[in-house]
This record gives C-alpha cells, sequence and structure tokens, in this order.
C-alpha cells in the first residue's frame, strides 16, 4: 500500500487493494448532470460509457469533477482503439480507464503505455483535474499516479482468452474487465447474444480465478441489478449496475404500474 494519503483519486485502487467489492453506476446518457445525480446515491463510484453510449469526451471530462465532488471515483471506457484518450482522462481526473477489445498483446501494451508515467509507460505531463483531486504537488503525483490511475482491459472475445495470462502478466495493466455481451457472442460462434448464458458464467469464473492468482481484481458489466449480484457472487470485485437509460425506464415503468394499477 502507499503511504499517499487516501483521496477520492486513489480510493478506487485503494479499497480494490484492500479487497473491497464495489458496485458502479453506468452512464451514457450525454447530460454531465445525469453522473453527478447517481454520484450522490450510493454508489462506490460512477462509470462514463463512450464507446457504445452517445457521451462524447467532452461530456465526460465536464461530468468528472461532479463525480469527484460527491466523494466518488469516476471511471470511463474509451471507444475501442482510442488509446489517445487514455492520458487525457487520467489527466482530467478519473481514477481508471477501460479498454474495450483488448484481444492481443499489441493492444495490452498501447492501453499500458498511454496510461502510466515514465519509466513504465509513456504518458506525457498534462494532468490537471487529476493532479488537483489528487491533493499532491506536481513530484509527488508523479511518482503516486502509476498505482492509483487504473487500467482495466476488457476481456470478451476468444483472442482475448487464449492470452489471458500474458495481458495479467503485463506491468501496467491493473485489472480485468470482463464485457459479457460480447463474449457470449465469441463464445458461441456469432449465433446469438446472451449475457447470462452458462459459458458466459464460466469464463468469468475462469478469468476470476487466473486473475486472483496474481492478486488482480476483476470487473463486470451487468444490464440487471439481478445480474449484479450474480457477477459479485462469481467473484467480480467491481460491478456496474445498470445503466442512467436503463434506471430511467426502470422507474417509469414501475410508476406506470403504481398509477394505471
Amino acid at each position: 500500500m502507499s503511504s499517499v494519503k487516501p483521496t477520492v483519486l486513489s480510493s478506487l485502487a485503494d479499497r480494490l487493494a484492500k479487497g473491497d467489492t464495489l458496485l458502479s453506476a453506468w452512464c451514457g446518457l450525454p447530460d454531465p448532470s445525469i453522473a453527478g445525480v447517481l454520484a450522490q446515491e450510493g454508489f462506490d463510484a460512477v462509470t462514463l460509457d463512450m464507446q457504445h453510449g452517445p457521451i462524447t469526451l467532452g461530456e465526460v471530462i465536464r461530468a468528472i469533477p461532479l463525480i469527484n465532488a460527491a466523494g466518488k471515483p469516476a471511471l470511463a471506457r474509451i471507444a475501442v482503439g482510442e488509446f489517445q484518450n487514455v492520458s487525457k482522462l487520467f489527466d482530467a481526473g478519473v481514477s481508471g480507464v477501460i479498454a474495450p477489445m483488448i484481444n492481443t498483446m499489441d493492444d495490452a501494451r498501447r492501453l499500458a503505455a498511454y496510461a502510466k508515467y515514465p519509466p513504465l509507460g509513456e504518458r506525457s505531463w498534462g494532468s490537471y483535474g487529476g493532479l488537483g483531486a489528487s491533493g499532491l504537488d506536481a513530484n509527488s503525483y508523479l511518482k503516486a499516479a502509476n498505482r492509483f490511475s487504473m487500467t482495466f482491459a476488457m476481456i470478451e472475445t476468444r483472442e482475448a482468452m487464449a492470452i489471458l495470462d500474458d495481458i495479467l502478466a503485463l506491468e501496467g495493466i491493473d485489472a480485468l474487465f470482463v464485457g459479457p455481451s460480447d463474449l457470449s457472442i465469441a463464445l458461441s460462434g456469432g449465433a446469438l447474444v446472451n449475457a447470462s448464458a452458462k459459458e458466459v458464467d464460466e469464463a468469468l469464473r475462469h478469468i476470476v480465478a487466473r486473475a486472483s492468482a496474481v492478486n488482480k481484481p476483476v470487473a463486470f458489466y451487468a444490464a440487471t441489478a439481478e445480474r449484479a449480484k450474480e457477477g459479485v457472487e462469481m467473484g467480480a470485485r467491481l460491478v456496474t449496475v445498470m445503466s442512467d437509460s436503463g434506471f430511467l425506464r426502470t422507474a417509469a415503468q414501475a410508476a406506470l404500474n403504481v398509477v394505471r394499477g
């Protein structure tokens, strides 16, 4: 553990290192205030999705301080291959970056390079939100940031499963993130999408076992609260719970059911 005083920025890494299990909100809608509202609830973190959600980099950067102001760490998922945004997100104050479709060791190395300062990586200096949220001076931040700026490599294909141990062994990859829908497509040979398929559960348990052997946590996307609970039971240490649009639909349906009987 680091001797650096814990802050909102380091809380994600600190709590995962202690063995805690965290629940995160998931946001894809573009208004930053939505992430700010969810950060005020009982979630341990808030994740912003730029891969499939309509939220843009600029909107994510505006949402990050709202999340951090609520005392919660922010995570963000980049679009496939957009590694140039990794350091930009850490500069803005996220505590973790999720990179989808890490299917080769070159993908994993690029993620690590953009996320970590030298000599481990190639991140260039320019942090503003991250530096401010850290409570550190510039040189202390430089020394500590590689630990609490967490990288999550997404495992969602047969190719990624085949090199799972190699990805886990790469210095600069801090955690794995299982994408169950794409993994179900891959494991079924493109036959169907079923995020709760038996094969997905088996893969998640295998990934958790391999990651636990090297003391790295596994995160898991869950589209429902019930599936989130199952993810926790299968050993995932960071589990997303539904999504902002999912919450809206669920609440709207519940309210209409009450009114209309």
